[in-house]
């Protein structure tokens, strides 16, 4: 049975502008809870016990921003509805999808969004609509960001494990939480530091979206005045309340169409296949994403390399944009990937285009770009180095009554083996190696972005910055999104039409499965890995939680 569609008169006070022109025509581009968002897109497995193989599949934010772009020209799309509450990312990524619609806006076309709750990632990503709208009977806060870290030394001196730290650079904080009660001036410093320069752009951005001064929206969050739908309604942050099938009914007034079943729709994957590549010479994008290891999941040194070289002998790709999403990792690993880089750039163009997180290693590999690219939200730098060292001979002995005896040819030739703590010329030597790894990463962040070594030892130290930071001290060089890089790239390259390749191409189904399979037995393989190497790491940066909703 067709239902037939209603319009209040504040719907018709909400719409006159999006109809100043008469009804819109052509189709809807509907972006929610079907198209799920990641770096890279195609279909991921996991696997458990109980509830066996699971396969879910995503877009690239990638994709989308090129789907938004296209759109934004096309005659047959007349508006976007966005579900943003349905969006599974991290800030940088909101980000970059926030701008993406607000270009697609610009041109003319408007952005409806439409909320079950909000919270303050869905917020960010749906105060960008030209229309905003939420459930009646939701609620919803926006919380400032936040950073939570958990602090393990009294435990582990109860247990009788003993970790000691090697670091250099007093901002370098990763390996702190197991060698003190509380967090040290220098990290509490930095955090507070970052994450304001992180939340005020946000503040101001959402604020401006929607016609309200930015010291009110602040009032607000801080005196936690905003809780149930009419809150947010009666303080202009939605534009109305509307359940799901009033919803239906707005767009049908929108297009003058008299039933939902009559309004022509296309969905974000549906669009995203329609996108077609111009031109036989390509612009490669590179993904970077997760911890950088030595070998298995991630990005595993050798075998990145590798794809690097392969970019680089492919001679149908002109220019390439590194996009780095890794909070860091190994350092020998991270060294053969920038020195791959290094050769590469010598052929080709290389644009780094940082998403989350281009920290420590992450930033290592890609310092030596032709060009960076980053996000208000991007955590970045942390150019410092920090190993620890494990004993737990004495928890053996305390806890489980195993008593070790350890028998060698020299004094030291069980260092590091677990069974005992580091003497004191043991960890000179151990210094000795992590100041030689700093001195290093200085030099490549020196050589990589022209700056005088007492530049970048200003901002080194293991310190952590916000993209927003990052630009005004040296460390990037523009705001962007990924879709800005790769036009960037293309330019640098003198491309007027191109096609995109990607790189590392990923697994079919078959070689998914066996790549998880190889991973089952990946947490003994980093055991062997880091126990006796650990001194080496450059250290991953921690998670910086954003909302207390997990957003």
């Amino acid at each position: 049975m067709k239902k037939l569609c209603t319009c209040l008169l504040l719907a018709l006070l909400l719409c006159a502008p999006l109809g100043a022109q008469g009804f819109l025509k052509g189709k809807i581009l509907y972006f929610d809870a079907g198209d799920n968002l990641s770096e890279r897109s195609g279909s991921s497995f996991k696997f458990s016990l109980l509830g066996g193989l699971s396969v879910s599949s995503s877009l690239s934010l990638f994709s989308v921003e090129r789907a938004l772009e296209k759109a934004a020209d096309d005659n047959d799309i007349a508006m976007v509805f966005f579900r943003p509450d349905m969006v599974s990312a991290g800030m940088a990524a909101r980000e970059e999808l926030r701008q993406s619609l607000a270009r697609f806006a610009a041109k003319g076309k408007p952005v409806v969004c439409y909320g079950v709750s909000f919270d303050t990632g869905s917020y960010y990503l749906g105060s960008v609509g030209d229309r905003v709208f939420m459930h009646p009977g939701s609620s919803g806060t926006l919380m400032g960001p936040s950073s939570t870290q958990l602090y393990y030394k009294d435990l582990l001196d109860s247990l009788g494990v003993r970790i000691q730290l090697i670091r250099h650079g007093s901002y370098k904080s990763a390996g702190e939480p197991y060698v003190r009660s509380e967090m040290s001036e220098e990290n509490r410093q930095q955090y507070q530091a970052l994450l304001g320069s992180m939340w005020e752009p946000m503040v101001e951005e959402m604020a401006s979206s929607r016609g309200i001064p930015a010291d009110s929206l602040r009032a607000w969050i801080t005196s936690l005045q905003l809780s149930t739908s009419r809150d947010w309604l009666e303080k202009g942050l939605v534009d109305g309340l509307k359940f799901r099938d009033e919803m239906e009914d707005y767009l049908c007034h929108l297009f003058g169409k008299a039933d939902v079943d009559d309004l022509k729709k296309v969905s974000m994957s549906e669009y995203v296949e329609s996108l077609r590549d111009n031109g036989s010479k390509k612009v490669a994008v590179l993904y970077a994403e997760g911890e950088i290891v030595r070998s298995g999941s991630g990005i595993a040194g050798e075998k990145f390399a590798r794809e690097i070289a392969k970019v680089r002998a492919d001679s149908s790709i002109k220019a390439v944009v590194f996009r780095v999403n890794s909070p860091g990792g190994e350092v020998v690993a991270s060294e053969m990937i920038r020195r791959e880089i290094e050769a590469l750039r010598k052929d080709k163009p290389v644009i780094a285009s940082y998403g989350d997180y281009a920290a420590s290693g992450g930033y290592l590999i890609s310092a030596g770009t032709d060009r960076i690219f980053v996000d208000n939200a991007t955590l970045t730098g942390s150019i410092g180095v920090f190993g620890q060292v494990v004993s737990y001979g004495e928890a053996l002995s305390k806890k489980l009554h195993i008593h070790p005896f350890t028998v060698g040819t020299h004094e030291h030739s069980d260092m590091g083996s677990g069974m005992r703590p580091l003497d004191e010329r043991e960890l000179e030597r151990y210094q000795a190696d992590i100041d030689g790894i700093y001195d290093d990463f200085v030099r490549v962040v020196s050589d990589g972005r022209g700056m005088d070594r007492n530049a970048v030892e200003a901002v080194a130290q293991g310190r952590v910055w916000s993209g927003v930071d990052a630009l005004k001290n040296g460390l990037a060089d523009e705001k962007g999104i990924l879709l800005d890089a790769v036009k960037y790239a293309a330019k640098r390259a003198g491309l007027d039409k191109y096609g995109i390749a990607v790189y590392p191409e990923k697994n079919d189904l078959l070689g998914e499965i066996l790549s998880l399979a190889k991973e089952t037995d990946q947490p003994m393989i980093r055991i062997r890995e880091i126990l006796p190497a650990g001194f080496t790491t450059v250290a991953r940066m921690p998670y910086v939680e954003l909302d207390k909703n997990g957003r």
